[in-house]
């Protein structure tokens, strides 16, 4: 129909697929239910390696998880290949190694304007100097409560950034 609002689409990136980008995904995917856009907003997660296709979320990032009401059990590893940017139209990476994995992946700069680092979202992270997710994969539990907390501050800008960005696309 002529009238339907077209979607929008986010890719969270991390680097195996099985720790951050699962976390994020679920958190970002919570708050456009929320923010009651889920007709118009997907979310997916991918890693820039492979090292993990088809496998589950780590035990710890699922148990952090459900602790905050999220549910990613059904969550399987994929990688993150140059067909995504084609697909999507936002790019969320964790850290500077997977702003530059991707950027290697672009086309063009349209391509390149889709990657943001996801702490860019969050006023005091910017603030801070300080837009990195660690890797909590070596760490323990409060590693990944840590990773939780840093993407739940980031995803307030996050909505509002799409909600600019669905307000500038033709209905």
């Amino acid at each position: 129909m002529a009238d339907m609002p077209q979607n929008y689409s986010i890719c969270v990136v991390c680097s195996g697929n099985i720790c951050r980008s699962p976390i994020g995904e679920a958190i970002l995917r919570d708050e456009i239910r929320k923010a009651g856009l889920e007709d118009r907003v997907t979310v997916c997660s991918a890693g820039t390696g492979g090292w993990h296709v088809g496998e589950a979320a780590d035990h710890r990032a699922a148990h952090v998880a459900r602790s905050h009401g999220l549910d990613i059990a059904e969550h399987r590893a994929e990688v993150f290949d140059a067909d995504h940017l084609e697909e999507v139209d936002l790019v969320l990476a964790f850290d500077s190694g997977h702003v530059e994995a991707l950027r290697r992946l672009a086309r063009d700069d349209a391509d390149l304007d889709k990657i943001r680092l996801l702490r860019s979202f969050d006023p005091e992270s910017v603030a801070d100097d300080d837009l990195e997710v660690a890797d909590p994969y070596y760490g323990d539990k409060r590693d990944f409560e840590i990773a939780y907390q840093q993407v739940a501050a980031a995803a307030p800008g996050v909505i509002a950034y799409v909600r600019e960005q669905l307000a500038t696309q033709p209905a």
